[in-house]
Order: structure tokens, then sequence, then C-alpha cells
């Protein structure tokens, strides 16, 4: 009705100064050309604006379980046969392994060079409910290297691996859940380690990785896990825990530790159109910790992130560097949606551990949450060694604008403190102070 009240001039003029809004408000965002720059002015490659999901027919020949003698909806975990269907694949030449309408359940699996995971709609690969189908071996895991249990999904040294289609990888992890939240009360210094929990999906040492269109909940630990990788994309993903009923005595709490994305010594990284709803952070940006953390060659820094057009359901927070990290550089969270996150941008400060966040920019943010802006130091477990030298942790660079978001309780929450310095945060330009 409105728009035949307008004249043509009038919806061009309006149109118009739409446009120049939008300019505006990108300003110094962009280099003369129109290409795109992180916070500290270099130029962002043109890799991150290529959001084109992978055809799974160029991947290869498909290898479909029931093909093979898995069976769907066996009560039975089929780990070793999933396994061998993995391996066939590989010693022909790779292809796509995939997973048929129905449910398939099964313990730790290894992806080699050249072999993906396709999940078609309708199809649930369940993780086993027993530790012991997750053998131990040397991985990452709170920023360490250490023995520890894999994932359900595990790939290490590849290039080009991906993981399609629109089915469910499902955890299973009620049970582990259980098992914490009864731990924790019978030992409230309980670690996540002690729980004895598997992830969903562990990616290390690889490249040029893509998640796309899948289903990943329920994971007894962190949802998904990524070190020492780059050029990684996620795109358009449904990550989901509860985060309330899984435990009768205290029925408000749910999934401990289902961080949805913990991105770890990485580098290039794209997280574009996913759904986040866990019962911790969603992004997590981790590195190693410690006093010594700086020193050790497993941690190292995340550089290059680009988190964008998210949408936010329950979360602790939206973006959180820390708890275990060392060096984060050039980080964008933009154009995102929280429902009820607890906070947007959470910096998290260890006083045993030197960290450094530099250049991080939160813009277009929509929605409501608690708290937007959240600056604590972080004391869980904390464990300082004997280091004269140690440095002083540091975040600057660190703008905010454009958002709308509502906040339940207040806009910004900061903790100052003689272990970090905090400068150069501003929001829509203007300069913040803290005492």
């Amino acid at each position: 009705m409105l728009n035949k009240l307008l004249t043509f001039d009038m919806r061009e003029t309006i149109l118009f100064l739409m446009l120049l809004t939008a300019l505006w408000a990108t300003a110094g965002q962009h280099q003369p050309g129109g290409q795109e720059t992180w916070p500290d002015g270099t130029v962002m490659d043109a890799w991150f604006m290529d959001s084109r999901k992978t055809d799974p027919s160029s991947l290869g020949r498909q290898y479909v379980l029931t093909d093979y003698g898995v069976t769907a909806g066996s009560p039975l975990v089929q780990t070793s046969l999933i396994q061998a269907v993995i391996d066939r694949c590989a010693e022909e030449g790779g292809g796509v392994v995939t997973v048929p309408t129905g449910t398939f359940l099964s313990g730790a699996l290894f992806f080699p060079q050249g072999v993906h995971l396709m999940l078609c709609e309708g199809a649930t690969l369940k993780g086993s409910d027993r530790i012991i189908d997750f053998p131990v071996v040397t991985t990452r895991i709170e920023g360490e290297t250490c023995r520890y249990f894999p994932a359900l999904i595990n790939a290490d040294g590849v290039d080009g691996f991906t993981i399609c289609g629109r089915g469910t990888i499902d955890g299973n992890g009620l049970q582990y859940w259980q098992e914490f939240r009864i731990r924790r009360l019978w030992n409230p210094q309980c670690t996540n380690k002690d729980a004895q929990r598997p992830r969903l999906t562990y990616i290390s040492n690889s490249r040029n990785v893509t998640i796309q269109d899948v289903h990943l909940i329920n994971s007894p630990f962190w949802t998904n896990h990524v070190y020492r990788s780059h050029h990684v994309r996620f795109l358009d993903c449904f990550i989901y825990a509860p985060t309330e009923g899984i435990f009768p005595p205290q029925p408000e709490v749910g999934a401990p530790s289902s961080d949805a994305i913990d991105l770890d010594v990485c580098t290039d990284v794209l997280i574009d159109g996913c759904y986040m709803h866990v019962c911790d952070d969603a992004v997590v940006l981790k590195g190693g910790k410690g006093t010594w953390a700086d020193q050790d060659p497993d941690n190292g820094a995340n550089e290059r992130i680009l988190i964008q057009n998210c949408r936010y359901g329950r979360v602790f927070g939206c973006l959180v560097l820390g708890s275990e990290s060392v060096h984060d550089r050039n980080i964008i969270l933009r154009n995102c949606h929280s429902e009820k996150a607890d906070r947007i941008l959470w910096l998290k400060l260890r006083p045993d551990t030197p960290q450094h966040y530099e250049y991080i920019r939160v813009e277009g943010i929509t929605g409501w949450c608690e708290r937007f802006l959240y600056v604590h130091p972080w004391t869980q477990f904390y464990n300082k060694g004997d280091r004269k030298d140690m440095p002083l942790s540091r975040c600057h660079d660190v703008e905010m604008s454009n958002n709308t978001v509502e906040c339940g309780i207040q806009r910004t929450d900061v903790v100052t403190s003689d272990k970090y310095v905090l400068s150069g945060f501003r929001t829509d330009g203007e300069v913040m102070t803290f005492e």
C-alpha cells in the first residue's frame, strides 16, 4: 500500500539513502576497488568471499554403507564394518562414504586422505555411549597435546576433506553428560578430562576442509574441534546440544562443555550461515594454556577468522577468546542474530597464561543477549608456574559498531586487572575507558 502512495522519484530517493547508509556503516572496512580488509587494515583474501558449497558428485565414487554389510537400525556398534568401508574407499582411490537413510551406531572412525563423508537426508551416524569404543590416542584437548579419546569423526593430515549432506551426526551424549554431572556433585574439582568424553568431530593438521549442511548434535564433549588447520569452512550447519533437562537432580543444567566450534591454532576460517545452540560457548578460539604456553611448539595463534550470517540460540558466548588461548588476531563477527546468548563477545584472560588478543571487529549483531561485551579474569583450574619473565597479557584494537542488540543485564561488563592491559576498545567510533 505504501509503495503505491510513493512516486517513482520518492522511491528512488529512499533507496539511494538506504544504500548510502549501508555504505557509510561499512566505511573503513574496504579499500578502494571494493576489497574487504581485516581489522588491522590488511586485505582479505578472495577465498573468504566464496561460500559456494562443495558438490558431492565432484568427490568421486560413492561407497554406500549398506552395500558393504553395514545394517541400518542395528542395535550393534558397527565401528569395524564402517571403518572397513572407509579403508576400502581409500585403497580404491578415494571417494565418498555415504550414510543412507537409517541409524548406524559406531565408535571412533578415522578418515584418510581422499575419503569424504556424506549423510543423506534421514540418515543418522550415531556415536556409541560407551567410552570403550573410543581408543585412547595421542590427541589435542583443552590446550594440551596428551593421551585422550578421539572424536566420533577424525581426520588428520588431509587436504580437501568434506563432510556434507542433510543428515545427522549424533553424539548420543546423554550418559556422558549425566556421568560428568554426577562426578561434579561428588568432586567439584572434576575436570573435563576426568569425565572421559569423546568429541563429535576432530580435524587436525589439515587444509581446504568443508563441513556443510549437516546436523551436528548431542556431542558428549566439544562438538567440532579443529587443530592446526587452515582454509576451513563451516557452511549452513545446524549445531545443537540441550541446555537443560538432562540431569534429574538439577533439571536446569544441560550438556556440559558442548562448545559448537573450537578453533585451535587455526588460520583462514570461514563460518557462514550456521545455527548454534549449545550448553557452553559457540565459536571459541583456543591455542594453548599455562605459564610457558607461548614457548610450546604445539601451541600458536588463530588468525583471519570470519564468522558471519549465523544465528545463535542459547549459548554462553557467541565469540569467545580463551580460555586456552595465547594469540588471536584479525577476528570478525558480523551480521549475526542472537536469540538468547549470555554474551556476544567474551574475552577470557587467564592469570597463569600470557595472552594477546588484537584486531577484533564485531558489527551488525541483532537480537538479545544478557551482556554484549564481557571481559573478566578466567581462573578455572588456575595453575601459575614459576616464571620471572612472564609477559603481561594484552587486548587491543577491539571495534564494535552498528550493533542493535537488546541487553538483559548490562551492555558492558569489564573487570580490569594488573595481569592484563586493555586498550583501543571502541564502540561506534567512541573510545571506551575502563576503571
